[in-house]
């Protein structure tokens, strides 16, 4: 075959055809073995957890051993194995064989690295979460700490009622209705404003759009980008949306609004201003209702409550914060709320048995 003939077969679109088959089919097939590696790598950890339980719990662990037996085990593997078996890993192994006692708990689709960051949690409830949300939204181990590190469990936990905490433990986040993608508050540290003296507004918005990957991860599921300070033309007057959105799951647009400081009752009625024309004019057969979030630094929940009141369309407040959460003042605004939905459950409870 000459020089020209090979020319002819690399132009062919059967050829390109035939190449791009095989590299799809090698990347499924790399993507398969480091999952079954992973997935073995993790069932061989469960099992090295449970024969030092099976260990300990024959009463060998004692005096002569006692806390020295992962230390002991960690130096005898390594010398023996080669690297993977610092204390740290021998620990977790046994630590995830006692969090998961069955073999069938383990998902295939975690690695070794994501069960470690899990593992660090102590609720059940909590870990389980993150756990779905893993699997389901396909997390790598550097967007599962963050995820964690922003408290994103206990946000959206502190959002809605206990019936779907247990429901957001069991099956991660679920998407059904406009209140289940709000969160309290939004975490955007990943912008760097706080390293500046002074910004405004449209700071905000900038940074959020050239951090576009870890925006959508704190957003959550679904959304897609449109575009920002989106032009509405009406009676010859141009208003401008700060940023637009289109939710797949929900099939509607989502506007959001940005604000340096307070939210005022004024920026309520700006933004179901801003619904009702992108209902007339902007949706299409087969959108649903469009949804506004305004987003402010704080607000008086007072003055948010007259603005709101009577308003039809979908317009929720919601506060952001440029630093990562307090662990503990998240952890135990989430105790008083489940303490607190306990005590008005059996209150009701006891009302309708005096009736």
């Amino acid at each position: 075959m000459g020089k020209n003939d090979i020319q002819v077969v690399n132009g062919d679109a059967d050829y390109e055809l035939l190449l791009q088959s095989v590299g799809e089919a090698l990347q499924r097939g790399r993507y398969a073995f480091v999952a079954a590696a992973n997935s073995a790598m993790v069932h061989s950890y469960w099992e090295i957890g449970q024969y030092i339980i099976e260990y300990e719990q024959k009463g060998h662990a004692k005096a002569e051993y006692g806390s020295d037996v992962l230390n002991r085990l960690s130096r005898d593997l390594t010398d023996r194995y080669g690297k993977g078996f610092s204390r740290s890993n021998v620990f977790y192994m046994r630590k995830m064989y006692s969090t998961y006692p069955e073999l069938g708990q383990l998902s295939d689709m975690l690695s070794w690295s994501h069960y470690i960051e899990l593992l660090k949690l102590d609720d059940n409830l909590e870990r389980s979460f993150y756990e779905k949300e893993c699997e389901s939204e396909h997390w790598g181990v550097r967007e599962l700490k963050r995820q964690m590190k922003s408290m994103l469990f206990h946000r959206i936990a502190l959002s809605t009622d206990k019936n779907e905490v247990l429901r957001l433990a069991k099956e991660g986040q679920v998407i059904e209705k406009p209140e289940d993608i709000l969160k309290e508050p939004y975490v955007f540290e990943f912008t760097g404003l706080p390293q500046l003296p002074v910004y405004d507004e449209g700071d905000l918005e900038e940074a959020l759009v050239s951090n576009l990957s870890q925006f959508f991860l704190e957003l959550g599921k679904g959304f897609t980008y449109v575009g920002r300070q989106q032009k509405l033309v009406i009676a010859g007057r141009t208003y401008k949306v700060d940023l637009v959105f289109y939710h797949r799951i929900l099939k509607c647009f989502v506007l959001v609004d940005l604000k340096r400081g307070e939210v005022q009752h004024e920026d309520i009625g700006q933004m179901n201003f801003y619904l009702n024309y992108y209902r007339e004019e902007m949706n299409t057969e087969g959108d649903t209702e469009p949804i506004g979030i305004v987003l402010g630094a704080y607000q008086d929940k007072l003055v948010m409550q007259y603005a709101l009141q009577n308003i039809t369309n979908q317009v929720f407040v919601s506060r952001y914060q440029l630093y990562l959460p307090e662990r503990e003042q998240l952890e135990a605004e989430f105790r008083r709320f489940m303490d607190g939905a306990d005590v008005k459950q059996d209150n009701n409870s006891k009302s309708s048995d005096t009736v």
